[in-house]
């Protein structure tokens, strides 16, 4: 990867899921878990159910209901969050997660959470993995209404934090929401080439790609920030 401009980055911008998380666990609940209970609660094949959430999902992909627990509630007619905790134990941070967010807050820089996940799936996840114990602050985008896809989110983002964009450094898995970023100015941008541990890597040629993080912490820990 190309190296970033540490001594130019001050504050540091990271998704959750995919990023932080292994995108295992939300790769499996959505196109096997959630089909699963649809199949059962409604007498039809997992394929049909795993059919019906490909055409469900399309058609709200990229806006706050695909992220939201509460229009799957209503939608599919299935208590969303206990059928993730029927799986929970598949909730897992990256090996790389905590040594890289700890060397961020160790150099000196502000390090804040961005996830489009609903509020009631950050709560599970922070139960499980204790990212509130790491990082400044968590932010759900539902609180603002739009996501990180969208223009406005950025907007809003930067007038509750306050952020510079050209001294920001934004990680995620999403290379739409990566754009969307770019789009907006921040200027310091990777891409996460393996969120999800069973999956192989992938090329990435759009952004600086990642797929450990311990190969940024010698270059962290040389380019403190100092206010």
């Amino acid at each position: 990867m190309s190296k970033l401009a540490w001594k130019n980055i001050h504050t540091v911008l990271l998704d959750m899921d995919g990023t932080l998380l292994d995108l295992h666990f939300d790769n499996h609940f959505w196109l096997e878990h959630v089909p699963k209970r649809l199949s059962e609660k409604h007498s039809i094949s997992l394929q049909a159910a795993k059919d019906i959430m490909a055409v469900e999902t399309q058609q709200v992909m990229g806006t706050l209901s695909w992220y939201c627990l509460d229009f799957w509630a209503e939608k599919l007619d299935i208590d969303i969050i206990e059928a993730k905790r029927e799986i929970e134990h598949l909730i897992s941070i990256r090996e790389d997660s905590l040594p890289f967010i700890d060397a961020l807050k160790a150099s000196g820089r502000d390090v804040i959470l961005v996830t489009n996940a609903h509020p009631d799936s950050l709560s599970l996840k922070v139960e499980h993995t204790q990212l509130n114990n790491h990082i400044d602050q968590l932010i759900s985008t539902h609180e603002f209404s739009v996501t990180k896809e969208s223009q406005v989110l950025w907007q809003r983002l930067q007038a509750k934090l306050g952020f510079n964009p050209e001294h920001t450094l934004f990680v995620d898995d999403s290379l739409g929401i990566l754009k969307a970023a770019q789009d907006f100015g921040i200027k310091h941008l990777l891409a996460v080439s393996n969120p999800d541990s069973r999956q192989p890597a992938r090329k990435i040629s759009e952004f600086p790609s990642i797929q450990d993080y311990r190969f940024l912490l010698d270059e962290i820990v040389a380019n403190p920030f100092v206010n």
